[in-house]
C-alpha cells in the first residue's frame, strides 16, 4: 500500500448544504414528532399496553446494532492487519459514532420522560440487562473515539492496535448485550432464546457493512475521488459472507424452537399464520433480504456493476429493518402463554389474542429522524476531519492486503 493523503471536503458548495438541509427537515420533522409524543402522551401512537416496543425501538435497536457493524472495516484493518481495509478505517469509526448516536437518540426521545435517562445514567440496577447496556454504550463512544484519534493524530499512530483491539471486544460485547435485552425476556417465546446473542452479532456485521458500502459510494462518488474496484469486490464479496451466515443463525433458530414443543405456537405464528408478520419474514428478511442480495453479489454478471452491488446493500438494509419488525414487534404480538395448554382461561386483558398493531406517522417520522441524525453527522465529520483518502484507485492498492 502505498502513502496515501487523506483531506477533508470543501464543504461549502450549494450541493452540501443542501444535503445538509435535507437531512435537517427529517430531524425538524422528528423534533416535531417527539413534542407531540411527550406532549399528547403515546396514545397518538400505535403503541399499546401490549406492543410497548413500537417501529421507533425497530429504527434504534437497527441503528444501534449497524453501529458495531460499520466499525468492521476499521477492525479488519487493524486488529486482522490487513492493510487494504486501512485507507476506509477513518470514516469507518466515525459511521460507527454517528449510528450509535442516531440510534440512542430515537430510543431516548421515545421513553416518554427523556429528562429519566439522568436516573438510569445515575444510578444502576447490576442485575438488569438495560444498566449493562448503558454502560456498553458509552464506553463505545468513548474507546472508538479513542480509537479515531490514533488514526487521526501521528504522535497517538502507534497505539492504533491497541485500541482498534480494545474496539474491536467492546463492539462484540455490545452487540451481545443488545442481543440479550431480548434472550433474558423469558415471559415472551420469541426472545427466550440464547442464540438472540449470537445472532445479533452477526446481524450486525451485515448491516453495517451494508449502511458503510452506501455511505463509500456516495462520499467518493460526491467528491469526485477515485474507487478502485479491488476495493469494491472485497467489501461486496465480505458482504455476502456475513448475509449467508445471517441466514444461517436465522435458519438455526427457528429449527432450534421448532424443537420445542412449547415454541411450536410462535413458530408457527412467525412461519405460516401470522399475517403480516409472516409476509415479512418470508418476503422481506428472505427474499428481500438474503436471497436477491446473494443473487446480486455472487451471479458473475451483476456482481460487476457498482449499481448491483448497491442496490444488494439497500436490499439488505430493507430485510434487516423487516427482520427487526419481525423479532420486535411480532414477538409481542404473540400472546403470552400464561398457562400449560391443557388449561383454558380467558379475562378481558386479551389473553389468548394477538396484538394489533400498526405504526403511526409520529414514530416513523421520529425513527426516520434517528437515521438523518446519523448522516448528518457523517456528513458534517467529512468537512472538518480528513476522512477520506485523495485516491483509491487500484493502481495505488496492493491485491495481497
Amino acid at each position: 500500500m502505498k502513502n496515501l493523503r487523506y483531506t477533508s471536503i470543501d464543504g461549502n458548495s450549494p450541493a452540501y448544504l443542501g444535503l445538509l438541509g435535507f437531512f435537517g427537515l427529517f430531524l425538524l420533522a422528528a423534533f416535531v414528532a417527539f413534542v407531540n409524543m411527550e406532549h399528547e402522551g403515546h396514545w397518538i401512537t400505535g403503541m399499546n399496553n401490549q406492543i410497548v416496543w413500537g417501529m421507533p425501538h425497530v429504527f434504534a435497536i437497527f441503528l444501534i446494532v449497524a453501529a458495531s457493524g460499520a466499525l468492521n472495516v476499521a477492525s479488519i484493518a487493524s486488529v486482522f492487519g490487513k492493510k487494504l481495509y486501512k485507507p476506509l478505517s477513518r470514516l469507518s469509526a466515525v459511521l460507527a459514532v454517528a449510528l450509535l448516536a442516531g440510534g440512542l437518540a430515537v430510543l431516548v426521545l421515545d421513553l416518554g420522560r427523556a429528562d429519566r435517562l439522568i436516573v438510569a445514567m445515575t444510578y444502576y440496577n447490576f442485575k438488569s440487562i438495560f444498566a449493562w447496556n448503558i454502560i456498553l454504550y458509552n464506553g463505545f463512544f468513548l474507546i472508538v473515539g479513542l480509537y479515531l484519534w490514533t488514526m487521526l493524530d501521528w504522535q497517538v499512530e502507534k497505539y492504533a492496535r491497541v485500541a482498534g483491539t480494545a474496539a474491536f471486544i467492546w463492539r462484540l460485547i455490545l452487540t451481545t448485550g443488545t442481543g440479550s435485552i431480548f434472550g433474558f425476556l423469558v415471559s415472551r417465546q420469541a426472545y427466550d432464546s440464547a442464540l438472540l446473542a449470537p445472532m445479533f452479532v452477526i446481524l450486525s456485521f451485515s448491516f453495517g457493512l451494508a449502511i458503510f458500502m452506501l455511505v463509500m459510494f456516495a462520499a467518493f462518488k460526491w467528491t469526485g475521488r477515485p474507487l478502485g474496484d479491488l476495493v469494491v469486490n472485497r467489501l461486496k464479496n465480505l458482504l455476502g459472507v456475513f448475509v449467508a451466515a445471517t441466514f444461517y443463525f436465522s435458519a438455526v433458530y427457528h429449527l432450534t424452537n421448532l424443537y420445542m414443543t412449547k415454541k411450536h405456537g410462535i413458530e408457527s405464528f412467525i412461519l405460516l399464520d401470522g399475517g403480516i408478520y409472516t409476509q415479512l419474514f418470508w418476503w422481506g428478511q428472505i427474499v428481500i433480504g438474503t436471497l436477491l442480495p446473494l443473487l446480486l453479489v455472487y451471479c458473475p454478471r451483476p456482481s460487476k456493476h457498482r449499481f448491483a452491488i448497491g442496490l444488494a446493500a439497500v436490499l439488505v438494509i430493507l430485510g434487516g429493518m423487516a427482520n427487526l419488525y419481525v423479532i420486535i414487534i411480532g414477538g409481542q404480538a404473540y400472546p403470552i402463554p400464561l398457562l400449560p395448554a391443557e388449561f383454558e382461561y380467558s379475562s378481558t386483558f386479551f389473553d389468548g389474542v394477538v396484538a394489533g398493531y400498526s405504526p403511526s406517522k409520529w414514530e416513523i417520522m421520529l425513527g426516520l429522524g434517528g437515521v438523518a441524525l446519523s448522516l448528518f453527522i457523517v456528513a458534517f465529520a467529512l468537512k472538518i476531519f480528513r476522512l477520506l483518502p485523495d485516491d483509491l484507485s487500484d493502481n495505488l492498492v496492493s491485491s495481497k492486503s
